[in-house]
């Protein structure tokens, strides 16, 4: 068996191609979603995903706001950056960029966003409302991550589904999405003892631990679904948590790295603002 690619690259250019034709239709009422994104520092991941994110609103005809301030930058400019953002009726979502500089604070930050202009999906309210089952903003790696999983046609209820991670942007969303779809969910963290042995389970695999090619050949069941969110810059290049090769030949179905979940995160960033637009 060699796994079938789960193209998070083709299925984001469906989507954003999707954003892009209701946007035109939404813009001839007179209404342009606008994403406002602050970029505190120079962190040079940082400055490449912002870069993207820009890029991909000005192809979808969204109104792009970004805001780069320094690394100097107090907590009080940001946040009060953050309540101009808030009250302004031409931005529908805000984004600022993690991490930001030791001075500030953010959980405090990312509370300071009003819940429905929060396009990230991190605010309280907005995890809350995911805890409860209630209508979010989703987080836009773990949607990206439902979104594929669906793509694959196969049902997701009743499935055995592990989680190697249990961070607040990837981890607990994403296990707590797959619970919502009637999934049987186990999350594994750094304590978790033998890891390999619930992994082994898995129908629906989900790697985000940041461990290059952490989840072997032998820790995966045949015929698993396998999502890798790892990026880790290694001299070769890029690698995910997943030893990519030796498990796509068990797997039936396997994200790629780069182009995987990576394409998805921004193109779901991009609907969440759409959404956010077409509500206000």
């Amino acid at each position: 068996m060699t796994a079938r690619i789960l193209d998070g690259k083709k299925l984001s250019a469906e989507i954003r191609a999707s954003v892009k034709e209701e946007t035109a239709f939404l813009r001839e009422k007179g209404i342009v979603p606008g994403l406002a994104v602050v970029l505190v520092g120079d962190d040079p991941a940082s400055k490449v995903y912002v870069g993207q994110k820009e890029k991909g609103c000005l192809e979808a005809g969204f109104a792009s706001f970004l805001h780069r301030l320094p690394d100097s930058t107090t907590q009080e400019e940001l946040l009060d950056l953050i309540g101009r953002l808030n009250g302004d009726a031409s931005v529908h979502g805000i984004l600022v960029q993690l991490p930001l500089p030791r001075q500030i604070d953010p959980d405090t930050v990312l509370a300071a966003i009003r819940p429905e202009k929060d396009v990230d999906g991190f605010h309280p309210v907005n995890v809350g409302r995911l805890v409860a089952g209630l209508p979010a903003c989703e987080p836009c790696t773990p949607k990206g991550i439902l979104r594929l999983l669906k793509s694959t046609g196969i049902p997701l209820a009743g499935k055995e589904a592990v989680v190697i991670g249990r961070s607040n942007i990837v981890g607990k969303p994403v296990a707590l999405m797959l619970l919502a779809e009637s999934a049987t969910v186990t999350v594994c963290h750094s304590r978790t003892k033998d890891l390999a042995e619930h992994v082994r389970r898995a129908d629906i695999l989900v790697a985000a631990i940041g461990k290059p090619r952490f989840v072997t050949a032998d820790m995966v069941k045949e015929g698993a679904v396998v999502v890798d969110v790892g990026i880790n810059r290694l001299e070769e290049g890029l690698v995910g948590d997943v030893d990519f090769g030796p498990v796509s030949e068990k797997a039936a179905w396997i994200t790629p790295v780069p182009g995987g979940v990576g394409p998805m995160t921004i193109a779901m960033l991009l609907e969440n603002t759409l959404e956010q637009a077409k509500k206000a």
